[in-house]
């Protein structure tokens, strides 16, 4: 009888001790992430620093222990600047690789390329890029700016400092198409003239009947909406063409960094709303600077789409933590939810609106002077994403895993 007992005692120690071990694998699992940029190709001076941005939000949340006693394991995809490869990867990330999150795109048209798979395996996406604004999605996170934040403050203050007629130049798919629908509504809110608008396609290079239509209009300053290698060279063409306008800008400078790769004065009076840049001077910024180019002494510029990468890994490693170590997007969503998910980024604080999961944000006035150095004549704090919430997104109440735009918002929340 007292074997019996011990036989049965040591069972129950050893399936105690096979529990405890399965457990103590279990917590130090990997969480996955899947991380799909152009590493190559037409995109790739903007989005390396993307990578690298999580690369060292990694690298610091492991070496403090993880999330929730978990390592981040990067599984990383050159997309080459093609909207197929977004594709082929988001279903090999999601199918095979079996990724927790997916970290994912520069271009709108590559995002809209990617997102119905996303939304077909029910998963979570992070798009860490300033954009056109308008998608109203469960299973997007977007941590850059919007047009709310980026034109309503830019174009009245152009309009106020050098006058009101406006001619925009945007690169032809959708960013650009709905950024110049944005534009066009905030000029005449505010009294001002539209006197051209062109839309260009991706990898024109050659601009010189842009620069004559321009000139022949004589706006007030120039609305670039140029995106990629290719349209960048419009600023140094129109420079060795005397146009001299004060341009305005969603992305240049805060993407491209043209300021930093084309020589003074191409770029000179280019002003550009940006959420971060590596000039912003306070002591957050200072040290994520420094810890950066430590990690990576050969970069040539930290973009604000890099800040946006990084800050959204902190975002997530909160979330995964408030949610009691759940990676599930429901359990995510339940936080966001809350409605006090921040993270004190290097731009300032910023916080995740639960309604559209967007972000606030600081936004700076990013002026190019004379000899290509930034100053900053305006900064807008706490910003808020409230285009889609005022307009009807609710993402708390339902899911139409749509793209609005001024002229198609979305229906009234119910």
């Amino acid at each position: 009888m007292e074997n019996e007992m011990k036989k049965t005692l040591n069972g129950a120690i050893t399936a105690l001790g096979l529990i405890l071990l399965c457990s103590a694998a279990s917590a130090q699992e990997p969480i996955k992430l899947g991380v799909l940029e152009d590493q190559s190709g037409d995109f790739a001076a903007a989005t390396i620093g993307k990578v690298h941005g999580i690369q060292l939000a990694t690298e610091e949340i492991n070496a403090a222990g993880g999330i929730a006693g978990r390592p981040l394991d990067l599984v990383i995809y050159d997309t080459q600047s093609d909207n197929t490869r977004y594709q082929e990867f988001m279903r090999r990330v999601l199918q095979r690789d079996k990724v927790d999150a997916v970290f994912a795109g520069f271009s709108s048209a590559s995002r809209e390329a990617y997102r119905p798979i996303v939304n077909q395996f029910d998963a979570l996406a992070f798009y860490n890029n300033q954009y056109e604004g308008g998608v109203c999605d469960a299973n997007m996170i977007v941590t850059g700016a919007v047009p709310e934040q980026q034109f309503s403050t830019l174009l009245p203050y152009m309009m106020e400092t050098y006058g009101k007629k406006v001619y925009t130049i945007a690169a032809d798919y959708n960013f650009g198409q709905i950024s110049a629908e944005w534009v066009r509504n905030i000029v005449k809110e505010h009294g001002g003239e539209m006197v051209g608008e062109e839309f260009i396609p991706l990898g024109v290079s050659q601009f010189s009947q842009t620069i004559q239509n321009i000139q022949a209009a004589k706006p007030d300053f120039v609305v670039t909406l140029l995106v990629g290698t290719a349209q960048a060279s419009y600023y140094e063409q129109a420079a060795a063409a005397n146009v001299n306008k004060p341009m305005a800008s969603s992305v240049n400078v805060g993407q491209g960094y043209e300021h930093k790769r084309f020589k003074p004065p191409s770029l000179a009076n280019m002003y550009a709303t940006v959420n971060w840049i590596e000039e912003v001077d306070n002591p957050q910024s200072k040290a994520f600077v420094e810890r950066w180019h430590k990690k990576f002494p050969d970069e040539p510029y930290i973009n604000q789409e890099a800040e946006n990468s990084y800050l959204a890994v902190y975002l997530y490693k909160q979330m995964i933590e408030r949610a009691k170590g759940s990676t599930k997007k429901d359990d995510l969503r339940k936080v966001i939810a809350e409605g006090d998910v921040c993270y004190d980024a290097p731009e300032g604080k910023v916080c995740l609106d639960p309604k559209s999961q967007h972000m606030s944000h600081t936004i700076y006035l990013a002026k190019v002077n004379d000899d290509h150095s930034i100053s900053f004549p305006k900064v807008w704090n706490d910003i808020k994403p409230y285009w889609l919430g005022d307009a009807g997104c609710d993402l708390t109440k339902n899911d139409p895993s749509a793209q609005y735009t001024p002229s198609n918002p979305p229906p009234a929340a119910k």
